[in-house]
């Protein structure tokens, strides 16, 4: 099944990775959208990450990112003021990307790790990177069907 276009009308440039940039290049999306792969999915969830995104960038986030299709919201059924968010299929094809940078940085960047991150890293580091995004999608179409279902 082709996914339709994310339509843009105005952008910097012709190059796909400025128009890409546009939309998910901003210092929050790709975080969000982590969150999500990682289980994240509520305003609350998304504020009480690391990061400490703001209240009004996370809401504008959401948005945008909603605007393009690449998440979408359902409310919870046990409390309707909450809304859980989930990846559509476009949000699920970002995983490379994240997966990409997340090696890139580790490889590159000295820093102190997340403990997540660490675990992360220690539960991968025998397996491909083709392996790693598989499982990793996989398993989040996985935990999507139940977290719909329930």
């Amino acid at each position: 099944m082709e996914l339709e276009k994310i339509k843009i009308l105005e952008n910097r440039s012709g190059c796909p990775v400025a128009t890409s940039l546009d939309i998910i290049g901003d210092k929050w999306s790709l975080i969000i959208i982590r969150d999500i792969f990682i289980g994240r999915t509520s305003f609350t969830d998304f504020l009480n990450a690391p990061e400490k995104i703001s209240t009004n960038i996370l809401k504008n986030r959401l948005n945008k990112l909603e605007q393009y299709e690449i998440i979408y919201h359902k409310v919870s059924k046990s409390d309707r003021k909450v809304k859980n968010y989930f990846l559509t299929e476009k949000g699920m094809e970002l995983y490379p990307l994240i997966y990409e940078l997340s090696m890139w940085s580790l490889k590159h960047i000295e820093f102190e790790h997340h403990p997540l991150a660490d675990e992360w890293v220690d539960g991968n580091k025998d397996k491909s990177a083709k392996q790693v995004i598989e499982e990793t999608v996989s398993d989040y179409k996985k935990s999507l069907k139940i977290q719909i279902n329930s």
